[in-house]
C-alpha cells in the first residue's frame, strides 16, 4: 500500500493505527493498576491526536449548593428537605400555615367590611349636607390617627428581642430603649389645635357582633395552636387578640369613611333596593285566571252548611 502524498512521519502514524485497530483482541493486558493508567493515558494520548476530543457537546454544569458542607446545618434535615423539594411535596406545617392565613384574612375582611358599612351608615344618619357628612368623617378619622394610630403590617416573631444577637433585633431594642424625642411645641405666635373629637365607636354595634367576633377569636387561636406545635421556632405565630383585632380595623377602616358616604350618596336610590320577585304557585295562577269575570252575589236563602250536606249524602231520596 503506499501513501501517496504523505511525509514520512504521517505514514508511521498511519500504520501504526492500522496496527493497533488489526490487532487480536485476546491481546495481553496489563495486570497493575499502573499499566492500566499507563495504557488509559497512551489511548487518550492518541485520541487527541487524532482530534476525537474536538467539537465535543458541553453538558449542563454541576450546581453545587453552598449549605451542602455548612456545618451549622443538620445533613439529615438537608437531605431530607432537598428530596422534599423535588418531589414537590408541602411539609405539614406550611400546610397549615397557609390554612391559618387564610382563615386570618377572611374574618379580618369581613370585620372590616361589616364595620364600614355600619359607620358609614350612622355617620350620615346624623344629617347636614354631604359635605357635612363627609367632615364629620374626616374629624373621626383625624381622631382615629392621634388616639389609636395604625400598626405597621408585619409578621410577629414569637422570640423575645433580647434571645438574640441579631442586627435587626439589636437595633430594635435600642429605638425600644432610647428616649423618645421631646415634640413639645416651642413658645410662640401659633395657635393652639383644635381639639379633636373621640375616635367613632358604637357600642350597641359591639355587642351584637361579640358572639360572633369571640367565636372567630377562638377558631383562629385554636389553628394557631396546632401550627405552633408543629412548626419550627423561628415561624411560631403569636396568638389572636379580640381587641387588637378590633383596634386594627377601627385604625384602617377610618380613613375610608368619607369616600364610602360620598359613594353612597352618588348611588341611585333605586339601585340601593331591589325588588325580590317570586315566581307564582299553581294555586295563584288558578285563582288569576277568569278574576276580571267573578260575580259576587247576595241571597237571602240559608247558607249551605254541614247538615244539609249530610242530608245530600245519606238522606232518602226524594221521589
Amino acid at each position: 500500500m503506499e501513501y501517496v502524498g504523505m511525509g514520512e512521519g504521517e505514514r508511521e502514524a498511519r500504520r501504526r493505527e492500522l496496527r493497533e485497530r488489526f490487532e487480536p483482541a485476546a491481546r495481553a493486558m496489563p495486570n497493575t493498576i499502573t499499566g492500566l493508567a499507563a495504557l488509559a493515558n497512551e489511548r487518550i494520548e492518541d485520541a487527541i491526536a487524532r482530534g476525537q476530543f474536538k467539537n465535543i457537546p458541553r453538558g449542563k454544569g454541576v450546581e453545587r449548593d453552598s449549605r451542602a458542607n455548612n456545618p451549622f446545618i443538620d445533613t439529615t434535615e438537608y437531605i431530607m428537605n432537598n428530596m422534599i423539594k423535588r418531589q414537590e411535596i408541602v411539609p405539614p406545617w406550611i400546610e397549615k400555615q397557609q390554612e391559618l392565613l387564610k382563615t386570618a384574612q377572611n374574618f379580618r375582611a369581613r370585620l372590616r367590611n361589616d364595620w364600614k358599612r355600619h359607620a358609614s351608615r350612622m355617620i350620615a344618619s346624623r344629617g347636614g349636607s354631604l359635605q357635612d357628612q363627609m367632615s364629620r368623617a374626616a374629624e373621626y378619622a383625624r381622631a382615629e390617627e392621634v388616639h389609636n394610630p395604625r400598626r405597621r403590617n408585619v409578621e410577629q416573631i414569637s422570640v423575645p428581642t433580647n434571645s438574640t444577637e441579631d442586627v435587626v433585633m439589636a437595633r430594635m431594642r435600642q429605638v425600644q430603649t432610647s428616649d423618645p424625642p421631646d415634640e413639645t411645641p416651642k413658645s410662640g405666635d401659633t395657635e393652639p389645635p383644635a381639639p379633636l373629637s373621640r375616635p367613632f365607636r358604637d357600642p350597641e354595634w359591639e355587642a351584637a357582633e361579640r358572639s360572633y367576633m369571640e367565636l372567630a377569636i377562638t377558631n383562629l387561636n385554636a389553628i394557631t395552636r396546632s401550627y405552633n406545635l408543629m412548626a419550627p421556632e423561628l415561624a411560631k405565630k403569636p396568638y389572636f387578640s379580640l381587641q387588637r383585632e378590633l383596634d386594627n380595623c377601627f385604625a384602617e377602616v377610618a380613613p375610608l369613611l368619607a369616600d364610602v358616604i360620598k359613594q353612597r350618596a352618588a348611588k341611585p336610590v333605586g339601585a340601593r333596593i331591589k325588588p325580590v320577585t317570586r315566581p307564582m304557585g299553581i294555586l295563584e295562577k288558578l285563582g288569576s285566571e277568569g278574576r276580571g269575570s267573578v260575580r259576587v252575589t247576595e241571597s237571602a236563602a240559608p247558607h249551605y252548611g254541614f247538615r244539609e250536606f249530610w242530608k245530600d249524602i245519606w238522606g232518602a231520596p226524594k221521589s
